[in-house]
């Protein structure tokens, strides 16, 4: 994928350099964060969480911009630029689509940290992956998750890391649209169906970051096997084959996020179609 070398986002914060906070206990994704199943689904099989709720915690101050190490050389630049470009590129994208509609986007903001940060929701670890947090609308990200997304789940590619960008984004999006809060409300009237729920939440942002996907392509972004980048990072990390890879076993009654082949279908049901409105995962229109 082309993008600016050298460009970094004033809504992207730098928590690289920070010492990580401690904290006793389990590490899981935290209360009412979204989108963690890249990184979290094997940890989601040991614990369910509802995607979508608003959680509790204090939000964290605003860190300072900075690189990994303070004086010397970043080695992650060129990752921090490719981040940065495609975290902006897709919010510029959903900026245009609000207008469209008469409404107003609200920039989300991605804080980069390593191994540990707090948020709005609550405490987290790096190894529950990328994730949304909707009660201070903040992405998070420990950019070494991207080596574990060629490594142990075999999407590789610059277009891959995109496709998880742009997925984290399409929270937010949610979020503002009220889906995340309608979601809520559904399961806690229906438990029975949190998890259905949630599979339909994750697919609906999978189908939006193919929407952003396709402006990509139209304004000549993308190169060659970039589209099928981005299709091998959704296959990757359904759930019957992360499942099957930690337990052999497959059991859909545990899913969260879908199966590789949903997942696939709803980024390229975006990507095809352009329109947000094809994205209807849980048929409410």
């Amino acid at each position: 994928m082309k993008f600016r070398r050298r460009y970094r986002s004033r809504n992207v914060l730098d928590q690289r350099a920070a010492s990580p906070p401690t904290r006793g206990g389990l590490s899981g994704l935290p209360i009412g964060a979204a989108g963690g199943g890249i990184g979290g689904i094997i940890l989601l099989l040991l614990f369910l969480f509802l995607s979508g709720a608003l959680g509790g915690g204090d939000a964290p101050e605003t860190p300072e911009q900075g690189p990994a190490v303070p004086g010397a050389p970043d080695p992650e630049a060129d990752l921090v630029s490719f981040v940065s470009f495609v975290f902006d590129d897709a919010q510029a994208t959903w900026t245009d689509l609000f207008t469209q509609s008469g409404e107003s986007y609200r920039p989300a903001h991605m804080v980069l940290f390593r191994e540990a940060t707090n948020t709005g929701c609550g405490f987290a670890t790096s190894e529950v992956g990328p994730f949304y947090c909707p009660a201070d609308e903040r992405v998070y990200l420990d950019l070494g998750f991207f080596d574990e997304l060629q490594q142990r789940y075999g999407a590789e590619g610059d277009f891959a890391q995109a496709y998880v960008i742009a997925h984290e984004v399409a929270h937010h999006v949610q979020n503002q649209l009220g889906i995340n809060d309608r979601v809520q409300r559904l399961a806690g009237r229906n438990p029975s169906e949190a998890n259905d729920l949630s599979i339909q939440q994750e697919l609906q942002a999978d189908c939006f970051a193919g929407v952003w996907g396709k402006t990509t392509r139209e304004r000549g972004l993308l190169e060659a096997g970039d589209l099928q980048e981005g299709l091998g990072a959704a296959a990757a990390v359904g759930d019957d084959r992360i499942q099957r890879e930690a337990t052999g076993q497959v059991n859909p009654e545990t899913w969260t996020h879908g199966s590789s082949e949903q997942r696939q279908t709803w980024f390229q049901e975006g990507f095809q179609s352009g329109d947000s409105e094809a994205c209807d995962t849980f048929g409410w229109t």
